[in-house]
């Protein structure tokens, strides 16, 4: 079957495994304009939640092995994802893809937990500490009008099957410390997921022309904190 755009493969996916969604605060997502989208992560199918959930196509930067294993690769590729290179070209390239897509007008996807929580189970009102990439990315670029839109995800019925074993994804990408470790990649199959959407964040100029020396330091600070404690309230308020 053809999709026009991965907006209608998430939507198709989200039938297929019998996924219900609910959505909250939808009148807080910009409807233009460039977007960096922050959300919790613990499933494979969490880009097409959140595609879903904004009705909107969101190109998300996604882990380096995702675009070395056969089949997944084609998967994230139509769902619009760009997967990050390996070390230590990594963090460069994430930035020139990014500020490329946002410069186009469109919705960046950022999962600022990383791969942890996808390798180890964890409960769905549970969040890991966030990377602070994302913060540096809306800060640096150079886009005018930029708002990041911090989503929680919350599920209500999952199911945990076996996926990939780890070893084997260490064969594939050995770059990656968390696939040193015996066991299964698990994978989570959302039944009844509530998506709860927080207030958009707006990147000022002077937040941006404070983003220099020990400033910049803080100012990212902020911004990560910001981000995680409106996301983490919004999970309680998911997950009751």
């Amino acid at each position: 079957m053809l999709f026009n755009n991965p907006l209608e493969l998430s939507q198709f996916l989200l039938a297929s495994l019998g996924t219900r969604l609910y959505r909250f605060h939808e009148d807080r997502v910009p409807r233009q304009g460039a977007v960096l989208i922050v959300s919790n992560h613990r499933s494979f199918m969490d880009a097409p939640v959140l595609m879903a959930a904004i009705n909107r196509p969101i190109r998300f930067a996604c882990h380096h092995y995702m675009g070395e294993v056969p089949v997944m690769r084609d998967i994230v590729k139509r769902l619009g994802c760009f997967p990050l290179e390996a070390p230590p070209e990594r963090h460069q390239s994430f930035f020139q893809k990014a500020v490329r897509l946002l410069e186009l007008q469109q919705a960046v996807g950022v999962f600022p937990e990383g791969a942890a929580p996808m390798v180890q189970e964890t409960a769905p009102q549970q969040m890991g500490a966030f990377q602070r990439g994302f913060a540096h990315l809306a800060l640096r670029a150079p886009i005018e009008d930029l708002a990041i839109l911090p989503i929680a995800i919350a599920t209500h019925r999952e199911v945990h099957r076996p996926g990939i074993p780890l070893p084997l994804l260490s064969w594939i990408d050995p770059s990656e410390p968390l696939f040193k470790q015996a066991g299964w990649h698990p994978m989570v199959v959302y039944q009844r997921v509530n998506v709860l959407i927080g207030h958009p964040y707006w990147i000022t100029a002077t937040q941006r022309a404070h983003y220099q020396g020990k400033q910049a330091r803080s100012l990212v600070a902020e911004v990560t904190q910001t981000c995680y404690a409106e996301i983490d309230q919004l999970l309680a308020q998911g997950c009751y």
